[in-house]
C-alpha cells in the first residue's frame, strides 16, 4: 500500500461526516505539499477497497453523502443494528434522570446549582447527559468566574414526545389530594 492510500485512510477514518474529494485531495495536496490529482485520490480509493476486500475485512470506504466515509459491508448490518439498538436502550441512571429533571425545569442551570439542589456532586450525570445529547450548553451566566449554563436539547424534546418546556408536568398534576377535616375519604 502506497503513502497516498495511508494519508487517504487516515483522513476518512478521522472524518466525522462524509468527506468530499476536493477535500481530501486539498488536504493531501497541502500535507505533503505536492499537487495531488482527483484522478489520483479516486484510484486510491479503488485500491484502498480491494485490499479490505481482499483480506475480508467488514468495512470499506463508500461514497456517500457527497463524500467518502468508512462503513460496514452491507452482510454485517444485523449484527450491527443490533449492537445499535442494545445501546439505544440503556437506560440513564436515577442520578442522571435527577438531574435531567432539575435541567429541565430550572434551565438555563449552572453545575454547582444543579448540585445545590441534588445535595451531591453531578459532574458523571452531566457528562453523560451531554453524551445522549439530551441536554446542551446554552452559554456562560453573566456571574463571578462565568460558569456554564445547561438546558434541555431538541432531542430531548423528541424523546420525550413535548414541543415546548412549558409542555412538563407540573407538580400539582403529580399531587394527590389529602384528606380535610369535616370531609370523609372514599
Amino acid at each position: 500500500m502506497n503513502i497516498l492510500q495511508h494519508h487517504i485512510q487516515a483522513l476518512v477514518f478521522c472524518a466525522q461526516s462524509p468527506i468530499s474529494i476536493e477535500e481530501i485531495q486539498r488536504c493531501l495536496t497541502e500535507a505533503l505539499q505536492m499537487e495531488i490529482a482527483v484522478g489520483d485520490v479516486l484510484e486510491s480509493i479503488e485500491a484502498i477497497n480491494e485490499q479490505l476486500n481482499d483480506t475480508g475485512f467488514a468495512f470499506q470506504i463508500y461514497a456517500i453523502g457527497g463524500g467518502y466515509q468508512f462503513l460496514t459491508k452491507p452482510e454485517y448490518q444485523d449484527t450491527v443494528s443490533v449492537y445499535l439498538k442494545q445501546k439505544s436502550k440503556k437506560k440513564l441512571s436515577a442520578s442522571a434522570l435527577e438531574t435531567l429533571a432539575i435541567i429541565a425545569y430550572k434551565q438555563p442551570i449552572t453545575r454547582s446549582a444543579m448540585e445545590q439542589i441534588r445535595g451531591v456532586g453531578c459532574d458523571y450525570a452531566v457528562q453523560k447527559l451531554l453524551e445522549k445529547e439530551l441536554i446542551e450548553i446554552k452559554g456562560k451566566a453573566d456571574t463571578i468566574g462565568r460558569p456554564v449554563l445547561y438546558g434541555t436539547s431538541q432531542k430531548f424534546m423528541d424523546y420525550f414526545g413535548i414541543n415546548h418546556i412549558k409542555d412538563l408536568p407540573q407538580l400539582k398534576d403529580f399531587a394527590t389530594e389529602e384528606n380535610v377535616i369535616g370531609e370523609i375519604a372514599d
